[in-house]
């Protein structure tokens, strides 16, 4: 009888090891984990329709951004107001027109030709699409004078590997406008800080003409200061890394709903963080967008020197694995502004980030990296092109 309960003890114990092996090992699948589109919103790149597709790969799938329409009216309204605030030594050849010219970050991308519009459209030069070719002639009133404003010419600032948003390939064609415009340029304006600051590298870049960026990167910074750069703007990358990963921690702590976009955002999550910029979410795009502010020479300081956020501290919340790619290596803005951020906000949230970053012109150079998924906890992705999204998900599938 001893050696009968010996025996049925030992097969219980056995039975309830199993168990709890069997519970240690289990796993979540891919396709049922939190996936966080961020800075490169799921679209086509041609019609700008947001691909709801890949959206609504899963309940735990969500997109964290900023508002590029607003972003791109922020920039024209900051240029517009530049040039009605100033004096008939804008028009540097005194020919009655302002006359600039436009490096285009990329054609395929929603927050480029949002930019190309709200500039276009603030000046007068708008003609119906962000073609980097098609404009019209606008008006605009400095000190009291009626001037025409001319687009001299657009252009996609492509790089010979064929990167896009390349600085190199803006500092080759500022170098060009300079000689072939001469007198006529009166102001160049960018669709980001990397390319204006390319601009600001040409040898022939003419001296005092005014010069606006987007972004608020460190060096744009410090070149508006420095009277160099004479404006950009700041899509509050904080908020938006901060968001990209609160959005993450709230999916990995369960929350569902509502809360998965408040807690944290407007309402402290259950850590007490709460991201102190304004940050709004789009149930039609299931997307939480950060707000835009023109940076100038009155209020650059107010965005210099990296503050970060102080209503995120660290948590208690028990630490996870996310695999985040990254579009670009060479990217200045991602490189010198989000992924900082991103690290800084991941120690704080506890969430451990495995980084693998592209080479901005081939999808493969992140997808080639974006393996061993069974071993992360959720997934954070900046494509290299807005509609490659679906090319994440198929490696998700199980």
């Amino acid at each position: 009888m001893k050696k009968f309960y010996f025996v049925l003890a030992c097969l219980l114990a056995g039975a309830m090891v199993f168990s709890c092996n069997k519970t240690e090992t289990s796993k979540t699948l891919n396709k049922d984990k939190p996936l966080v589109f961020f800075n490169r919103q799921p679209s086509n790149p041609t019609t700008g329709e947001i691909d709801m597709t890949s959206m609504r790969w899963n309940e735990l799938t969500y997109y964290v951004g900023f508002d590029a329409k607003a972003g791109g009216d922020v920039q024209g309204k900051m240029i517009a107001d530049f040039l009605k605030a100033g004096s008939a030594s804008l028009d540097r050849n005194g020919d009655g027109i302002i006359g600039y010219v436009l490096c285009i970050g990329d054609v395929g991308h929603n927050d480029s030709n949002a930019r190309t519009e709200g500039i276009r459209k603030a000046l007068g030069t708008w003609a119906g699409t962000t073609d980097p070719s098609t404009t019209q002639q606008g008006k605009i009133t400095i000190a009291g004078k009626e001037y025409t404003v001319v687009e001299l010419e657009g252009k996609a600032m492509t790089g010979t590997d064929g990167s896009t948003w390349n600085a190199n390939a803006a500092t080759d064609a500022m170098s060009g406008w300079a000689t072939k415009f001469g007198t006529q340029i009166d102001l160049v304006v960018s669709n980001n800080d990397g390319m204006a600051m390319g601009c600001l590298q040409a040898s022939n870049y003419p001296a005092g003409v005014p010069i606006f960026g987007y972004d608020a990167n460190a060096d744009a910074l410090e070149a508006i200061g420095a009277g160099k750069l004479s404006g950009t703007v700041s899509q509050n990358v904080d908020a938006q890394a901060a968001g990209t990963l609160q959005v993450i921690r709230n999916l990995l702590d369960g929350l569902k709903g509502s809360d998965v976009y408040s807690k944290g955002f407007s309402a402290a999550d259950q850590y007490g963080n709460k991201i102190s910029a304004p940050v709004n979410y789009w149930s039609d795009q299931r997307a939480l967008m950060a707000e835009n502010s023109a940076v100038t020479v009155a209020n650059w300081k107010d965005y210099a020197g990296g503050v970060r956020d102080a209503g995120v501290k660290k948590s208690t919340a028990p630490s996870k694995k996310v695999l985040l790619t990254i579009y670009n290596a060479g990217d200045n803005f991602l490189s010198s502004s989000y992924l900082p951020a991103l690290r800084y906000y991941a120690d704080l949230l506890n969430l451990d980030l495995t980084i693998v970053q592209g080479d901005g012109q081939n999808e493969s150079s992140c997808l080639d990296k974006f393996t061993n998924l069974n071993s992360f906890d959720a997934f954070a992705i900046n494509m290299v092109k807005t509609n490659s999204a679906p090319d994440y998900t198929e490696k998700l599938k199980y």
